[in-house]
């Protein structure tokens, strides 16, 4: 043995049963889908509404349907788009509700 190697303690140690760790993931990946249904639920809170809220609750819903068989990651991701994007729409429309009613209001006044 050189100065330069390594010293040789012979083989390591089998590894334990079962391996490392709490294994690999549980379900079958992420939904392809999911980060975009969360983008939309959030752009239906900020500044969208309707535009965008909808959409996140027609995916959302598929997405959580699929989600309930094939066992994804982020179904918390989905659920929280979803969730948003049903807020979101539902404050659009009660703004929607409450301008037609103060436009209807003014237009009495005068």
């Amino acid at each position: 043995m050189s100065y330069n190697e390594p010293p040789n303690y012979g083989t390591p140690p089998p590894p334990p049963a079962g391996g490392y760790g709490y294994g690999g993931p549980v379900g079958g990946g992420d939904h392809p889908q999911g980060t975009t249904i969360l983008i939309l639920g959030i752009l239906s809170l900020i500044c969208c509404g309707l535009f965008t809220g909808i959409p996140a609750i027609i995916m959302g819903k598929k997405a959580l349907d699929e989600s309930k068989t094939a066992n994804y990651n982020n179904a918390g991701v989905i659920k929280a788009g979803w969730i948003c994007g049903i807020i979101g729409t539902a404050l659009s429309a009660l703004g929607i509700i409450l301008n037609i009613i103060l436009i209807a209001a003014g237009a009495s006044l005068y």
